[in-house]
């Protein structure tokens, strides 16, 4: 079975830009950078989405900001869980 390519933001990037210049069809750009031409639709999708971010005073840097203190705080309550739970198995075995 052959495996999905992965590619980069620049390159997804670079094919939105392309798409989103209306210069060629989805079809053409497709054959152009190797993808299928629905990706090349979702990209563009995608790019028109959040390019309103990018000129919101601190834009995608806020969003990340916000993304890794949600981010912390998940951690910290999983790790407070963790602890919570092995100390129910140690009560539960000295039950038994």
């Amino acid at each position: 079975m052959a495996q999905r390519k992965r590619h980069t933001a620049e390159f997804k990037a670079k094919v939105a830009l392309e798409a989103l210049k209306e210069q060629k069809t989805a079809n053409q750009i497709a054959g152009e950078y190797e993808v299928h031409a629905a990706q090349v639709s979702q990209w563009k999708k995608q790019a028109l989405e959040h390019l309103g971010a990018a000129f919101t005073s601190g834009g995608v840097r806020a969003v990340t900001r916000e993304d890794e203190s949600l981010k912390d705080k998940l951690y910290s309550q999983i790790g407070q869980l963790k602890v919570e739970n092995d100390w129910l198995k140690k009560k539960s075995e000295l039950l038994r």
